[in-house]
């Protein structure tokens, strides 16, 4: 794994957590699973008493998580990562498959790390709707 290229990304990720344009500075969590290069991601944004979950809209952002994905090579590469960013500073902790549990609902795994991150907040998802999301970036 190049370490240059790995804090270029992770840096990059950062920009486009901030480049929300509704939420930009708030704390931030992004927990991310990629298998084989299909991604799923979770943005949550800290609103003080509870937290707000964002749909990702950032056009780029699954391109540098699937380059930081890449990096690693056969049995070191993740399986899912938590990017906490709070005051610009971010905090990154990997998960390998063989730290996950099959039978546990990814829903749960970003839930509890929600609560880790940030306490026990409620968490307010938006209503799903047939618009289509405007991306940024």
């Amino acid at each position: 794994m190049d370490n240059e290229e790995a804090e270029a990304l992770l840096d990059e990720i950062g920009h486009r957590l901030m480049a929300d344009p509704e939420y930009p500075t708030n704390p931030t969590l992004i927990y991310v699973q990629i298998i084989d290069y299909a991604i799923s991601q979770s943005i949550y944004k800290d609103l003080g008493n509870q937290m707000l979950f964002r749909w990702p809209l950032s056009r780029r952002l699954p391109d540098a998580l699937c380059d930081l994905w890449d990096l690693w090579d056969g049995d070191h590469r993740w399986s899912e990562l938590e990017y906490v960013l709070r005051d610009g500073v971010f905090e990154i902790f990997y998960f390998y498959p063989t730290d996950i549990d099959p039978d546990e609902d990814l829903h749960d795994r970003r839930e509890r790390s929600v609560r880790r991150h940030f306490g026990d907040k409620p968490i307010i998802y938006p209503p799903l709707t047939d618009d289509d999301p405007e991306f940024y970036e």
